[in-house]
């Protein structure tokens, strides 16, 4: 583990880790009782959506290293930056620990502020130029994903987005001006040809996975597929990893932060669970932020 990969972690997990749990919340303001001292007034503070953390009480706070650091120090021991990321990966024992998302926070569903209406096929002629304009065929899209009538409860009003259905039973949502989901947040799990399958193929987003299969023959894998649709679900997908006779996993995550360090912990996880082979493939688009620009720019290159 490297100070990136550490900083990619959850404050809010690491604290659930040691046995801090959040006093009050406020949108992405999280207190907390300090882990370095014994008080009656939460004074230690998480920013949820910056994945940094402030103590009142101190004056001091920073990123997730930082507070391994000054946590170890608080307990008389050596709190070197080595010695930070050694704690850090110790603690976090889980292969597939909760990730910070180093970019804008998902809306969600807050308080059944959204419902849905109706499902249909794709008919939207917005929603069918949305996935033009992102590289993705419309006969391609029809196979998985509908189109989600959605009541917004707080307004009255009601739009239309391409849904994903999850395992939670609830609709990952997309349009060109929105994005968000309807039921918590989780992962969606698609079956491939190949029953049982041998691989699994993982991907971020719904849109990734739509631009992938899309150079696939029939538009399948042959492999069963985990849309992670917030790499914060990265431990929902740990099951399905660890309980199917998996044999090769591929992942297809973001070139950023957040994907990195996912793509490192789903190698942490094949390679506890023995399995043969690990393909991460973002090499194939290296130069590009995800699989959905890498297709894209690929389609514009064609004649």
């Amino acid at each position: 583990m490297n100070i990136e990969q550490a900083n990619a972690i959850a404050m809010s997990e690491i604290l659930q880790t040691i046995g801090c749990k959040p006093v009050k919340q406020r949108g992405f303001d999280l207190y907390y009782h300090s882990p370095f001292r014994s008080e009656n007034t939460a004074s230690f503070h998480v920013n949820a959506l910056k994945n940094v953390w402030y103590d009142f009480g101190a004056a001091k706070g920073g990123d997730v290293v930082f507070f391994a650091r000054s946590y170890l120090q608080s307990q008389n021991e050596d709190d070197t930056p080595a010695d930070a990321l050694r704690w850090i990966k110790n603690m976090m024992s889980s292969p597939t620990p909760s990730l910070y998302i180093p970019r804008e926070v998902e809306a969600t569903e807050s308080g059944k502020a959204l419902t849905v209406s109706k499902v249909l096929e794709l008919e939207s002629h917005s929603l069918i130029n949305y996935l033009e304009s992102r590289g993705i065929p419309l006969p391609i899209a029809k196979m998985y994903v509908n189109e989600i009538i959605v009541n917004n409860n707080k307004t009255g009003r009601k739009f239309h987005a391409i849904g994903l259905h999850t395992e939670r039973e609830g609709f990952e949502l997309r349009n060109k001006m929105f994005k968000g989901c309807i039921g918590p947040k989780s992962i969606t799990f698609i079956r491939g040809k190949q029953v049982p399958a041998v691989e699994v193929h993982v991907f971020e987003g719904v849109m990734d996975f739509l631009s992938a299969v899309s150079r696939e023959k029939d538009y399948q894998f042959m492999g069963d597929v985990i849309i992670l649709n917030s790499v914060s679900c990265l431990p929902q997908a740990s099951p399905y990893i660890k309980n199917y006779v998996y044999r090769t996993v591929y992942t297809w995550l973001d070139n950023d932060k957040a994907g990195v360090a996912a793509t490192e912990a789903l190698k942490e996880l094949s390679e506890k669970e023995g399995i043969l082979t690990f393909q991460a493939m973002n090499k194939t688009y290296a130069t590009y932020k995800d699989v959905n620009e890498w297709h894209t720019q690929k389609q514009k290159l064609q004649p």
